[in-house]
């Protein structure tokens, strides 16, 4: 099964870390991010694995190189100019009929080939991972009927949201939908999908999901690994 993992992005909310060091090498516990799910996709069956890079592309590839040390097939797409998060898939040569997409900045327990199973089943174009994000407001929210009175008072809630993982599954005809070399990012070509009646599924994931794009989430992430580092690897 093939892979694409996004780590060509320059990291400029972890700055001034990501100056000189790609996001995708920030390192959680003895390895780098990316060699974490490098080996959970190695686990869960994803051999060909294609690392779109960009920013500081030269030490990624030094870093893994072939993939043989892993037991993968790692090829490079490379981009020159920023493409956002979905223009760099129309630059993937022969990619599987379906195939896997994501960040290189995640860490997480999700069952990739559980993944697979769901986007195949499903027939959709395209499968969305979601996870149940908690909002906490600080302050007192109101709710008005139409003459603005006010009906309901509530404190400081928390508000639920189903958001985007990071994590995608495609089938390869989604590349009718992205323009060589023009800059896309994942929400537009979701939307562009929904727009042209296409099947989009969400994969539903409860388990646990860090992103290290900031430096409060990276903290946090560096706090809890010892304590997941079984579950991930």
């Amino acid at each position: 099964m093939q892979a694409v993992i996004l780590a060509g992005g320059k990291g400029t909310r972890l700055a001034p870390y990501t100056t000189v060091f790609p996001k995708p090498l920030m390192p959680i516990g003895d390895m780098p991010i990316l060699e974490i799910v490098i080996r959970q996709l190695k686990k869960h069956g994803f051999t060909k694995i294609v690392l779109a890079v960009g920013h500081l592309s030269g030490l990624i590839e030094a870093y893994f190189g072939d993939g043989s040390k892993w037991g993968v097939e790692i090829t490079y797409s490379r981009e020159d100019e920023p493409l956002g998060t979905a223009g760099p898939l129309a630059l993937i040569d022969d990619p599987d009929e379906n195939f896997l997409v994501m960040n290189g900045d995640l860490l997480t327990n999700i069952d990739y080939s559980d993944l697979m199973r769901h986007h195949l089943e499903s027939g959709a174009l395209s499968t969305v991972s979601m996870y149940t994000k908690d909002v906490p407001i600080s302050l007192g929210v109101l709710e008005l009927n139409g003459d603005g009175n006010i009906t309901d008072y509530i404190e400081k809630p928390t508000l639920k949201y189903k958001v985007s993982m990071g994590i995608y599954m495609f089938n390869k005809s989604i590349l009718n939908y992205i323009e060589r070399g023009k800059y896309l990012d994942f929400p537009d070509l979701i939307k562009t999908l929904i727009q042209k009646g296409e099947n989009v599924s969400g994969y539903m994931f409860e388990g646990y999901w860090m992103d290290i794009g900031r430096h409060e989430d990276y903290a946090k992430v560096l706090e809890e690994f010892e304590t997941v580092k079984d579950e991930l690897l």
